[in-house]
């Protein structure tokens, strides 16, 4: 599955980033890479609802944990903050997904990724560097809302079109 591979591929290649220049790595990350992680964990929640979602999910992170550690041992710390909070993303990003079954996607889609960055960005440098960081805390957020825009426009291109209909009738 291909976007199994990108997921792996932009999870990864965050952890290695951060892992070379540290926190000032992070909102740029959270743009391009996290982003991208966080709308494309929608995209396969969609297709493995009710098969064997949460165990598939958990394999997912925690290969992208080990895949920065095995590639860059120095890596492990920031693997470890990544699982960490990817684990707790995925539980705040599956409750506001399911919350919003009712709505279009690319609304469910954003709407758990705004709670997901939330959650992620305090998460995340706080434990990979074990301080709160302001800016890389609001950087990432901010990033990683209008990054998981851009995202989900782009993996729910076809829900677009239906959102555009739905809202020209109401």
């Amino acid at each position: 599955m291909l976007i199994v591979a990108a997921y792996l591929a932009a999870n990864v290649a965050a952890n290695l980033s951060v892992t070379y220049f540290g926190p000032i790595s992070t909102p740029i990350n959270a743009f391009l890479l996290i982003a991208f992680d966080l709308a494309a964990r929608d995209k396969l929640h969609e297709e493995w609802s009710h098969k064997h979602l949460w165990p598939k999910m958990l394999l997912l992170v925690g290969s992208g944990a080990l895949l920065s550690y095995f590639l860059n041992r120095d890596a492990g710390p920031i693997a470890i903050a990544s699982f960490i909070a990817f684990l707790l993303t995925g539980l705040t990003d599956t409750v506001v997904y399911q919350a919003l079954k009712k709505h279009p996607r690319i609304i469910k889609s954003n709407g758990s990724n705004i709670a997901s960055a939330a959650v992620d960005s305090v998460a995340f440098p706080t434990l990979a560097f074990g301080t709160f960081i302001p800016y890389a805390v609001f950087g990432q957020f901010f990033a990683k809302v209008f990054g998981g825009y851009i995202w989900s426009l782009i993996l729910f291109r076809k829900d677009r079109k239906k959102l555009k209909d739905e809202l020209n009738t109401t």
